[in-house]
């Protein structure tokens, strides 16, 4: 059994019940007295959903617009011509082409958080799924990255879109902020998300959708989400 830190001992002490569910707000709070770190920790969700990973129609998949924002800066590629390739330049991807830019990340560079593609470039990119896909950054249509218009999709997310899909358990993780971030912004943001999951239902999915929930930071214990099954 792997031995526990000291300080994710000292952070599970600051939740009251550790097997009660808390009201986001009140989630939030408590985070927010958990011993501070070196950096700005990230504070993810991880929501346990009633599908069947294995149905192709009962996977959740997409994109959303965090209410405040992911706290940092994302690195966005994108995969444009022509006009469409100065739009995402202006927007300010950090890296902008088709066939060069498909070599570039076949030869090992991966300096990118997000990849965009306009659909007109998507022969260039179909290559690219063995070793984008397993990062989770290969542009699709179902997550926002395909797009026809390029520089409107790398504005949204170096704004704080974010990219989720369920894993081969049924589970949805993903960044909703800082720990630094103000209490009202990060609760409306997890808030937001959760609420987002909910109406993305596969209308094939049986019994209690949203089975449990959670959020942490980098360095933290999870604290149980309070939120209606549905």
């Amino acid at each position: 059994m792997k031995k526990r830190s000291k300080r994710f001992e000292a952070a599970l002490k600051k939740i009251p019940d550790p097997a009660a569910k808390y009201a986001v707000p009140d989630a939030v709070a408590i985070l927010k007295k958990m011993e501070a770190t070196k950096f700005d920790e990230t504070v993810e969700i991880a929501m346990k959903l009633g599908i069947d990973p294995k149905k192709a129609d009962q996977l959740v998949r997409g994109s959303f617009s965090l209410p405040h924002g992911l706290g940092k800066e994302v690195r966005v590629i994108a995969f444009a011509e022509a006009e469409q390739a100065e739009a995402a330049r202006q927007a300010g991807a950090v890296a902008v082409g088709t066939e060069d830019l498909a070599k570039r990340i076949m030869d090992g560079w991966m300096e990118f958080d997000v990849a965009i593609a306009n659909p007109a470039t998507m022969r260039f990119v179909g290559k690219l799924g063995r070793v984008l896909g397993p990062q989770g950054k290969m542009p699709s249509p179902k997550s926002g990255t395909v797009a026809e218009n390029v520089g409107q999709a790398v504005k949204e997310f170096k704004g704080g879109k974010i990219e989720y899909r369920t894993d081969a358990a049924g589970n949805v993780q993903a960044p909703v902020g800082k720990k630094s971030f103000p209490p009202d912004k990060l609760a409306a943001n997890i808030e937001a998300f959760v609420e987002h999951i909910r109406a993305s239902r596969p209308p094939s999915a049986k019994g209690a959708f949203i089975q449990n929930v959670t959020v942490s930071a980098t360095m933290s214990p999870g604290i149980d989400l309070a939120v209606a099954a549905m």
